[in-house]
């Protein structure tokens, strides 16, 4: 039985409060006070008063640090597992781009081989984002790749996969998009709407089939017309729907971003990175869901212009929606409880008693100084 103690750090949930201890007894939160226990412990940790927060879950990343995830090696899977860690994200969901079939079953057998041997962050499920997308609101998919649902194709992929597929991201207005719907409800898949040109009436029937959330929000979406609100609207007013929010000051106006929480609230809103192979790299050029893109202070870029994921940290996105007059607590819940929420993980995403011990240490820059994955200190 190994038994942590870890002493002064402030937590982030109960702001204000004096220095607090956290007692970790295999893996696991055993115990939280403002007073130093009196009792025995293997490893003390001094946490020097930094912020305590509970480990970062990303449902939407595609690649880190010059790798990209849909090239099928379980090199590439690992490497993002690392740099997720090391930028306070304990846990993500690995997401395709829309492909063909066997481009995804590579990258699905990749993930297979990694699955519980992860170098860093623990991998929660597989997102497919596309291939059952609006070509009209592509972005940055591969057009030679999008088609319509396939009830047999999912199938196919599904049972291949595993168990590992936790959330599918389609265009709900798309011939066949309903019967797919119908059918990863029934496996509790969570289904997402994304690169949709739906309107607001073909969200709304999507919404009582079983679509719960919505991809990068605003983004390869229809713009909001007060004549003609579509799915961004639907969403907003639905009280069932939770939304993914790329906070990276280029995706999302600072003032839609504020509009978003106060209607969805952070128990309904997750912050994502939706990164590429740059994060954690830099400018430059690279090959990406087929296309070339460019890289130019920060931003990522097709060569018409069109946004092309992030290069966004998890710990990168709570400073920036601090700074953008969202609550610390707030942002810090976006990233962490909520996503588990939404994934059914009821053991993660929260500082409490009884839960897994995944906590980061950050400064007040938001740097990731020390993480505790499962209970045990990790090397950065």
């Amino acid at each position: 039985m190994m038994r942590t103690l870890i002493k002064n750090v402030v937590i982030a949930t109960e702001l204000g409060k004096e220095p607090a201890y956290i007692q970790v007894e295999d893996g696991r939160i055993q115990a939280i006070s403002s007073q130093n226990p009196e009792s025995h412990f293997d490893k003390i940790i001094d946490g020097l008063g930094e912020l305590l927060i509970p480990g970062m879950i990303d449902v939407h990343i595609h690649g880190a640090n010059h790798y990209d995830m849909m090239d099928g090696t379980t090199k590439s899977i690992q490497e993002v597992s690392k740099k997720c860690l090391a930028t306070g994200c304990t846990g993500f969901l690995v997401t395709s781009v829309t492909s063909s079939l066997a481009q995804l079953t590579a990258m699905i057998e990749a993930v297979k081989q990694v699955i519980g041997k992860e170098e860093g962050a623990k991998i929660l499920g597989i997102h497919l984002e596309g291939p059952y997308l609006n070509i009209e609101k592509k972005g940055m998919q591969d057009p030679h790749f999008i088609r319509h649902p396939d009830l047999n194709e999912m199938r196919k992929i599904i049972e291949h996969a595993n168990g590992l597929i936790k959330m599918v991201t389609i265009a709900p207005e798309l011939p066949g998009a309903t019967e797919l719907i119908d059918y990863l409800r029934s496996l509790d898949i969570i289904v997402a709407a994304g690169h949709t040109n739906a309107t607001y009436e073909e969200a709304s029937i999507a919404f009582h089939h079983g679509v719960t959330h919505i991809t990068h929000c605003c983004n390869a979406m229809p713009q909001i017309h007060h004549r003609n609100p579509g799915i961004t609207t639907a969403a907003l007013e639905n009280d069932q729907v939770s939304i993914q929010a790329i906070v990276d000051n280029v995706h999302l106006h600072p003032g839609m971003v504020r509009l978003m929480h106060k209607v969805k609230t952070a128990k309904r809103m997750v912050l994502i990175t939706d990164a590429l192979q740059a994060m954690g790299v830099g400018d430059g050029e690279y090959q990406f869901g087929g296309h070339h893109v460019a890289v130019l202070n920060g931003v990522a870029r097709l060569t018409d212009g069109t946004l092309a994921s992030s290069t966004v940290t998890m710990n990168q996105a709570l400073k920036i929606g601090t700074e953008m007059g969202i609550s610390l607590s707030d942002v810090i819940q976006m990233a962490s409880n909520t996503p588990a929420t939404i994934l059914g993980l009821e053991d993660l995403g929260a500082i409490k008693a009884g839960n897994i011990a995944n906590l980061v240490f950050v400064d007040e820059h938001f740097e990731v100084s020390n993480v505790l994955l499962d209970g045990l200190l990790v090397s950065l």
